[in-house]
């Protein structure tokens, strides 16, 4: 039978350098950690990309852990501090984000009730789409501009926004009258 390292011997490896050492931890913690995050975070994304940023900073910071302790406990604090770093962003930029629509001249009902159903329908399209949408319709970007600001052939992006605008016009039950 072959032994199975224990993770402060595989955490001592890793501290010296070996990668295949961590990897194995990361193997062995990674459906934990992200379990862990998916239970306290909104959104499966966002505890997805705490995860990663879980192990980055448990690679980075390696020499931190002392071997006289547990790793998954050490590992699962790295987790939860990102948690709570992501949540104390998020309340800074929601501040911020309050704190300008102050400084907005007030618009009347209906263009606030047009801006809520535009952005309702960005939030329906593929991540792509709305991406490539975003940034021709709304900001104002040529189709070359935005092929070169998200990495995407320029026929893709033509198609995303033709695509993105249909599906904009419909669910906000405006006729295309421009076809």
């Amino acid at each position: 039978m072959i032994a199975v390292p224990a993770d402060a011997e595989l955490a001592l490896a890793a501290q010296a350098g070996s990668a295949d050492a961590f990897s194995r931890l990361v193997e062995r913690h990674q459906q934990a950690v992200r379990a862990f995050l998916r239970r306290v975070c909104a959104r499966p994304a966002d505890a997805d990309d705490l995860a990663q940023e879980t192990f980055l900073t448990a690679w980075t910071t390696l020499d931190r852990f002392r071997p006289d302790s547990s790793f998954k406990a050490w590992l699962f604090a790295i987790a939860w501090r990102k948690r709570l770093s992501f949540e104390r962003g998020a309340a800074r930029g929601a501040r911020r984000d309050a704190e300008w629509l102050q400084t907005r001249p007030q618009s009347d009902n209906a263009d606030r009730a047009d801006a809520i159903a535009v952005r309702q329908a960005l939030e329906t399209l593929p991540l792509e789409q709305r991406a490539a949408t975003a940034l021709c319709l709304a900001g104002d970007f040529s189709h070359a501009e935005a092929a070169q600001a998200l990495g995407s052939p320029l026929g893709t992006i033509k198609s995303h926004v033709t695509r993105g605008r249909a599906k904009l016009l419909q669910a906000l039950g405006v006729d295309d009258d421009a076809s």
